[in-house]
């Protein structure tokens, strides 16, 4: 029987550079599953986009090793061939970064050997992909409080200390928040006010943190939850607003909340964005738009998405 052919893109840096040592019982146990397996090690930044992107389409699976960063740039990789008229093959990821976000929503195993036979013995999931402007994200973009922590927080820290090295870098900034002054449109509702932080996502877990009302997210339903933190008065009614947040009730004082499938920002001043923990650019002004189903990833059989998502009662 020929072997299917696998392209296995990985970035030997991520996390705590864990994934070479683990290389050959890896794609032994690929190669054990019925793959020729064509190794990609990551060579700079963009790099697995543009190598998957031009040879997806010669590989019946593409596997992704490495963090939240390697993800993204995996499948916008996919998206680019996509966008050319090709067909592309289903995504396999072995996530290996400090905090695996998108592995945790899709409950594929943080491990490296679980997660591999995940590839092997899951199903594709028809997963919902975000566009920001020209560019894309898989499950989140923010702008605001700590949002640049994960892509200046050096990469030796985060391999030495891993989620601690986030907290600190955290810690470091808490003097620099400032609002943006910022007038959103979801879905044609338009609000405006001075914000401290912005989201837009599609995760069940943001910061590897999961909140208790994102747990009933659907990833795949075409809709995007939106949380905006407008501007408080003191820390302690900062504090009150996101204490409300986690026990499900709705701070109307401060958080915005809606769930919509396209969403426009205008921003006063340059706003720094990050993109699945990636920097995202300065625009003043951006539009995101949910692409249903955009990639299938694949996943293990006992995950199940549900079909509705409930969210705090929309403020927007």
């Amino acid at each position: 029987m020929k072997p299917q052919r696998m392209l296995f893109v990985f970035n030997p840096n991520s996390g705590k550079a864990q994934i070479p040592e683990h290389l050959f019982s890896l794609v032994d146990l690929f190669t054990k599953g019925g793959y020729l397996v064509t190794l990609h090690p990551t060579q700079c930044q963009r790099d697995a986009t543009e190598v998957i992107c031009q040879h997806c389409t010669d590989f019946d699976l593409v596997v992704a090793a490495g963090g939240d960063g390697t993800l993204n740039e995996s499948i916008c990789g996919l998206l680019e061939r996509k966008n050319q008229g090709a067909n592309i093959p289903p995504l396999g990821y072995l996530p290996a970064g400090t905090v695996n976000d998108f592995a945790t929503s899709l409950e594929i195993p943080k491990e490296l050997k679980p997660a591999a036979k995940t590839v092997l013995e899951g199903i594709p999931f028809c997963c919902d992909i975000g566009k920001f402007g020209d560019s894309y994200f898989t499950y989140v973009a923010a702008f605001g409080a700590f949002t640049s922590v994960s892509y200046e927080t050096p990469q030796q820290s985060k391999n030495l200390l891993g989620r601690p090295a986030y907290l600190l870098e955290g810690l470091r900034q808490l003097p620099t928040i400032h609002p943006y002054h910022m007038q959103v449109e979801c879905d044609g509702v338009i609000t405006e006010g001075d914000f401290i932080f912005g989201m837009v996502s599609n995760s069940k877990s943001v910061g590897g943190f999961s909140y208790p009302h994102f747990q009933e997210i659907s990833m795949e339903d075409g809709k995007f939850e939106l949380l905006l933190i407008r501007q408080p008065e003191s820390l302690a009614q900062l504090q009150s607003a996101i204490n409300a947040l986690l026990r499900r009730e709705d701070p109307q004082q401060l958080i915005v909340s809606a769930k919509a499938s396209h969403f426009r920002f205008l921003s006063q001043d340059e706003a720094p964005w990050t993109l699945d923990g990636e920097f995202g650019g300065i625009p003043t002004e951006v539009e995101i738009t949910n692409l249903r189903q955009a990639v299938r990833v694949i996943v293990p059989r006992s995950t199940e998405q549900p079909s509705q998502t409930k969210l705090l009662t929309p403020s927007i």
